[in-house]
């Protein structure tokens, strides 16, 4: 399967205005373009960074809308789409409209903790009624379940609409096993800004970036760098922003990257709940991080 699914994706944030908390589809606009300027080769819609479960239905398809209308640059699309009701999951798809994406990403089963041979099941019964591409997204920091490296290759191996994983299991030796034994076609994004230098060095196809919503270009940059086996000039460009990287998490996300889209001017720094805006402290040294950069 040829996959338009590498490089450097930015999983954007949904920009709120501060006045009546509705969704800022200017801003969003804004943004599309902004990293569609700097650099990124595919756009992420409806991920976690976008605080998706706080957003309706009808908001989901205007926010889709929206990155879709706003996307000169005609970069590839992936959509986020999952849950932890399989059955559920499957209607959601159908009832979807994919005119303009280019893969589905779907998260693994929250909460209710499922088997492996569960979460294979799960996966295989997405990709059958999928009309796009699969990509596995494996974050058990947030699911509280990991896909093991087992499973991401029996389905990769055995499942044909499964193109891809986006890994943030933080584990190096386990995407490793992946990198190693995967399917020649089967892409592998780090889920991690942290980690994209040394998971490319070790074979890695990109990333889905949150830092890149913000630092598009030094993003990009890095990604291509190590995409091209240039290592020495992308590890200076992943040291240099690891200070960065690191802020724009010590709080949690959305909250330091949409933080820093404010300082930027590209957005407000508006959050839904149970979500809230990074603190007075956090905020002064992403300003002075930034002033540097």
């Amino acid at each position: 399967m040829t996959s338009n699914i590498t490089g450097t994706g930015v999983a954007l944030v949904t920009p709120f205005d501060a006045k009546n908390g509705h969704v800022d589809y200017a801003a969003l606009a804004k943004l599309v373009n902004f990293v569609s300027d700097n650099g990124v080769n595919f756009l992420v819609a409806l991920g976690t960074t976008a605080e998706t479960p706080t957003l309706s239905d009808d908001e989901k398809k205007e926010v889709v809308a929206c990155i879709r209308q706003s996307n000169a640059k005609g970069l590839p699309i992936a959509l986020g789409l999952g849950g932890n009701n399989t059955a559920e999951v499957l209607e959601k798809i159908r009832r979807t409209d994919f005119s303009g994406v280019d893969a589905l990403l779907s998260v693994t089963p929250y909460y209710n903790k499922p088997s492996q041979q569960g979460l294979y099941e799960h996966y295989r019964a997405i990709a059958e009624v999928s009309p796009a591409p699969v990509i596995l997204y494996n974050v058990p920091g947030r699911t509280g379940v990991n896909l093991s490296a087992e499973t991401t290759l029996r389905l990769a191996r055995e499942v044909k609409n499964i193109m891809a994983t986006k890994e943030a299991s933080g584990s190096l030796s386990q995407i490793s096993y992946v990198l190693r034994d995967k399917p020649h076609d089967f892409v592998v994004l780090s889920g991690d800004d942290a980690l994209t230098f040394p998971l490319m060095a070790t074979g890695a196809h990109g990333v889905i970036s949150v830092a890149a919503n913000a630092f598009p270009r030094q993003v990009s940059d890095m990604v291509r760098l190590a995409s091209e086996q240039k290592y020495a000039a992308a590890a200076k460009i992943h040291l240099s922003m690891m200070p960065l990287v690191d802020a724009l998490f010590a709080e949690g996300n959305p909250a330091g990257v949409k933080a820093a889209l404010s300082i930027l001017g590209l957005i407000g720094n508006t959050l839904r709940l149970p979500l809230t805006a990074a603190s007075k402290d956090l905020t002064a040294r992403l300003e002075a991080m930034i002033k540097k950069l």
